[in-house]
């Protein structure tokens, strides 16, 4: 079994080795610290100086690698709290996204900001928020996530090859979970890679009574939900799973759809599933049995108090209820 964290961690050593271009930027991130969560563990030992920890300034952070990056450089920087990107909000929209375009000609920025993302750990309002919809709809800007089913060296090297600049979500909990492998999730559930989307699927593949798209930090309740309601109420769940949240992917196994939720961790109104709603809705439009579900985190700041932030954000039992909700 392999975790998240560790595959995540193996990747970028195999990217730093085979790229001496790359850099890597964060606080704390050298060793032996190696990160807040131990995900750039080794690297500065094995890399040396293209591993630097930096003064506690994510706009600064921000800045140079998005520097490096214009330099020809491909750098990643790791935000310690993807709550903080919010102090990197003008050099990622105003300098680096602007950058592929505002120079008379189309100019590389190979620039990934890694965001550690996500509450139920109890961290309170600060450090637990997912903060992705901030940045959907940025033009020259490419929003990711991390996801139990992706091979992360693919995605990095993917993102490396838009020549844009990307941030990358990556849920807290996830991390200590195990990376699915072989098409297998479990007794109930298969899923297979269909351009670059993860489709969770039950093992007889029959028409699902909803189709969930969720991000990578939401596979588990979701998966949770998904088994309950099979053995509770006969209801079938398919799972399409993103590693690339804007733009909007291709999403496959729609065809034979009847009702649709975009579940995720951040909160509703203006959100990631408005925007899966709007790309999705001229395709569905003649399927649907009605308009697509959407839901997310109350809206409220995130409780440190576990008992509160559980009410406060997404969890499998009001998962549950939109999906019974939506086909009823």
């Amino acid at each position: 079994m392999t975790r998240v964290s560790a595959h995540l961690n193996g990747a970028l050593h195999d990217l730093m080795a085979a790229d001496p271009r790359v850099h890597l930027l964060g606080e704390d991130v050298r060793d032996p610290y190696g990160g807040a969560f131990k995900v750039t563990k080794g690297l500065y030992d094995r890399f040396g100086d293209r591993v630097r920890s930096t003064p506690i300034s994510e706009n600064a952070i921000v800045g140079v690698g998005a520097g490096l990056a214009l330099a020809g450089r491909p750098a990643i920087v790791e935000i310690m709290f993807a709550d903080f990107a919010a102090l990197a909000f003008d050099q990622l929209v105003n300098f680096a996204a602007k950058s592929t375009a505002m120079y008379g000609r189309p100019v590389p920025i190979p620039l990934i900001v890694r965001c550690p993302s996500g509450g139920n750990r109890g961290y309170g309002p600060t450090h637990s928020q997912s903060p992705q919809k901030h940045f959907i709809g940025v033009p020259g800007l490419h929003v990711y996530e991390l996801t139990p089913f992706h091979d992360a060296g693919e995605l990095i090297a993917g993102m490396f090859a838009t020549e844009r600049p990307c941030l990358l979500f990556e849920d807290k909990v996830l991390y200590t979970s195990a990376m699915y492998t072989g098409g297998v999730v479990d007794d109930l559930f298969r899923y297979e890679i269909v351009g670059g989307v993860a489709r969770v699927f039950h093992n007889d593949d029959p028409a699902p009574d909803c189709t969930l798209i969720v991000p990578g930090g939401m596979v588990h309740r979701a998966l949770s939900a998904a088994w309950e309601l099979m053995l509770e109420q006969e209801v079938i769940c398919e799972l399409l799973v993103p590693a690339r949240l804007y733009p909007v992917p291709d999403l496959p196994g729609l065809n034979r759809v009847r009702h649709v939720c975009v579940l995720e961790d951040g909160t509703e109104g203006g959100a990631w599933g408005a925007e899966v709603a709007r790309v999705l809705h001229p395709r569905l439009w003649s399927t649907l049995r009605r308009p697509i579900t959407l839901a997310g985190a109350a809206a409220s700041v995130i409780p440190a108090a576990p008992h509160l932030e559980r009410e406060v954000l997404l969890q499998p039992g009001r998962i549950k209820n939109v999906i019974m909700e939506a086909i009823s």
